[in-house]
Parts: structure tokens; C-alpha cells; sequence
């Protein structure tokens, strides 16, 4: 049997990840000490790799199929293809930003008042390019962690550091000067893959599925029974992907309506459905949206 061999990021992402695909339909269970994991699908093998080093496992072919940052495709430079792109991480599906850091007290005001500086990042190919397209020559060196404790304690004149919100940064007493990189989750695989038939087809519902997962995550559906008086109220109030989709229920003067909206307008929606006539009002989650 055709396997597609897939890539899973091992850290932050993980948990996410594994949470991502049971939504989109795949079972993902980890094996204690074991970087390859168990899949419920007989034509997929897992493997748990570092997002650091997924782009390049993908571009030798190594693995068909893996899902890393947009920052390390930069970072290494790997001829990868980008099949979509899946904003989520582990604790929001906001993009992250990688950030200029630098303590509170700081004279640094500005990127350029970095020239002649001393930097410490994990993202060091990267920022070594965005120094140079700028003109301004720092050293920039490898952090192999506790980067920003590096700035803390004066070990360096700044940090370039990935953070979501930015409440860590601050937490420690640090300021940012200014983001260097907004990046994303994006599912890669290589000109190879793409070439067999059967991958190409694996690869797409996969990511079909995995999209349509996202999509679904901040939106909810609504059904509620309108009298056909209100119908008319009631759907002018009413978000949705196109339309409304509106049915006579058994009692011809009653009308039943559907629709998906974002679920952060729920709060403020229901209260102005119910005032307009909506009698019934249902909410639940979606699971896909394709």
C-alpha cells in the first residue's frame, strides 16, 4: 500500500496540530518516546519533527507532506511548495510576530539604533537579511533558548523574539521596538509529491479538510422558527455565507431559518433576533465548513 509520509511539528504546535487534524477527521496519538506517532488512516505514516527543520525534511523529500512556519521556510531557505495556508497556534489562531526586544531602560528607539549592536535570536539567517536590506550593520548571534533572559541580563543589546501578544515580553520587563515578521502555520510539500497522482489527490483532501476545519472554528449556525410576518425583519438582521435559507414549517404561517455567523456576534445577534419575532432560537457548533 501508497503511503504519504507526513510531518507533525513536535512542541508548541503539537497539541494544536493533533487537535486540528481530529477536527478535520484524523486521529493523531503519540507513542511515549516515540517520534512516530499513530494515525488512524492506513495511507498516512506520521513523524514528529522540530518546525525549525519540517521545510527541510520536505524539500529532500525525507517527508511528502509537514506543516511549519512560515518564519523557518524563510529561515532555511528550503525549496518547498506552500499547498495552504492553516492560521492556528497553541493557544489562538492569531498569526505570531517575531519581535525587536530590548530592555525597558534601553537608549534603542528605533532598528537603527541597532548599528554596532550586538543581537541574540533563534531566527538568525532571517534577521541577519533584514539588517542587511536596511544598511545596518549588527552582529547577530545563534540563542539556544532563554533568549530573552539574554536582554534581561545585559547579555546582549537586543532580542529577536516570536511571541503572540507580547504579555511575556512585557512580564519581564522588556519593550518591543518593533515586529520584524508576521508569521503563520502553512502545510508544504515538494515538487516530487506533487508529481504522483495518488499524493496530489492524498494532499488535497488533506487539505481541504484541514481548511475547512479553521474555517468552521469561529463560526456557529443558527435556526430558529419565524413567524411570516417577522420573516421578513428577522432575515435583514441575519449574516451568512450567502443567504439565509428559509423553509414553511407544517403550519404555513411559520417559517423555519438557518444561517452561520461568526460566533463573536451571537451575543449581541440573539437579543435582536428573539426582539424581531425569532421564537426557538438554536446555536451549535460547526465542525467544517467546506
Amino acid at each position: 500500500m501508497k503511503q504519504l509520509k507526513l510531518g507533525v511539528p513536535k512542541g508548541s504546535l503539537e497539541q494544536a496540530t493533533q487537535k486540528l487534524f481530529a477536527q478535520a477527521g484524523w486521529t493523531i496519538s503519540p507513542k511515549s518516546r516515540n517520534y512516530f506517532p499513530y494515525i488512524d488512516d492506513p495511507e498516512i505514516s506520521c513523524a514528529l519533527v522540530r518546525s525549525q527543520e519540517m521545510a527541510t525534511y520536505v524539500s529532500n523529500g525525507t517527508l511528502d507532506l509537514g506543516l511549519t512556519g512560515l518564519d523557518w521556510i524563510q529561515e532555511t531557505g528550503a525549496d518547498v511548495e506552500v499547498v495552504c495556508d492553516l492560521v492556528y497556534s497553541k493557544s489562538s489562531d492569531q498569526p505570531c510576530r517575531w519581535v525587536l526586544v530590548v530592555p525597558q531602560d534601553s537608549p534603542i528607539q528605533k532598528i537603527e539604533d541597532l548599528e554596532g549592536k550586538t543581537v541574540a535570536t533563534e531566527l538568525v539567517e532571517f534577521t541577519k537579511k533584514y539588517f542587511r536590506d536596511r544598511n545596518i550593520f549588527a552582529t547577530v548571534e545563534f540563542s539556544w533558548g532563554a533568549t530573552e533572559a539574554k536582554a534581561v541580563e545585559g547579555l546582549v543589546d537586543a532580542v529577536v523574539e516570536i511571541t503572540e501578544t507580547g504579555s511575556t515580553i512585557r512580564a519581564h520587563g522588556l519593550r518591543i521596538v518593533c515586529d520584524l515578521l508576521h508569521t503563520h502555520t502553512q502545510l508544504i510539500t515538494n515538487s516530487r509529491a506533487i508529481a504522483d497522482p495518488w499524493k496530489k489527490q492524498k494532499i488535497d483532501q488533506i487539505a481541504l479538510l484541514l481548511q475547512a476545519s479553521l474555517l468552521a472554528h469561529h463560526k456557529v449556525a443558527l435556526s430558529m422558527n419565524v413567524p411570516a410576518d417577522k420573516v421578513e425583519d428577522v432575515v435583514n438582521l441575519l449574516p451568512s455565507l450567502h443567504a439565509p435559507t428559509v423553509n414553511h414549517l407544517y403550519d404555513k404561517d411559520w417559517f423555519a431559518v438557518e444561517t452561520v455567523v461568526d460566533g463573536s456576534a451571537v451575543r449581541d445577534l440573539i437579543p435582536r433576533l428573539r426582539a424581531a419575532g425569532a421564537e426557538g432560537i438554536l446555536e451549535y457548533e460547526l465542525r467544517k465548513i467546506v
